[in-house]
């Protein structure tokens, strides 16, 4: 864990609210003048604490409402099956999130699609890009909190 004070993680949490906020309101917020201001943001940036800065977009609105958890299972761990995932995980827009997990599900990826037809295409390839032992698709009903970190 980075060792951030009061004022730094003050910062972390304007900025994870609306990074669109200017640099002297997140100063004037914090009790900092710009300078000082912008020597933390640039320092927590150059040690990849702000990885980025981002619109958070309505999926709804952009014509992709359908929101899916996709538990995956794989009998193969080889190094060379991990790469060939990591790449089909990488290269496909649908998948917005992707996780390893422990337990009986190997990994857990977040898809987003406009339909049903357009997740059963993205399910048609998932299947024929890697071997997999199981797939297991979960859809989503309501998005009930999508939050900041709690910092």
């Amino acid at each position: 864990m980075t060792d951030l004070d009061t004022t730094d993680r003050a910062i972390l949490r304007l900025l994870s609210k609306d990074a669109s906020l200017s640099l002297n309101d997140i100063a004037d917020k914090v009790g900092l003048t710009a300078t000082p201001c912008w020597k933390r943001i640039k320092r927590m940036e150059e040690m990849g604490i702000i990885r980025a800065r981002v619109a958070v977009l309505d999926a709804d609105k952009l014509g992709l409402p359908v929101s899916v958890f996709v538990s995956v299972e794989t009998a193969d761990h080889s190094s060379a099956w991990l790469s060939a995932f990591a790449n089909l995980v990488a290269e496909t827009p649908e998948i917005v999130g992707a996780w390893r997990m422990s337990g009986d599900v190997d990994y857990l990826l977040h898809v987003i699609v406009p339909d049903i037809a357009a997740y059963d295409a993205f399910y048609r390839r998932l299947i024929a890009a890697v071997p997999l032992r199981n797939v297991s698709s979960r859809f989503a009903m309501e998005r009930m909190k999508d939050g900041a970190l709690p910092i």
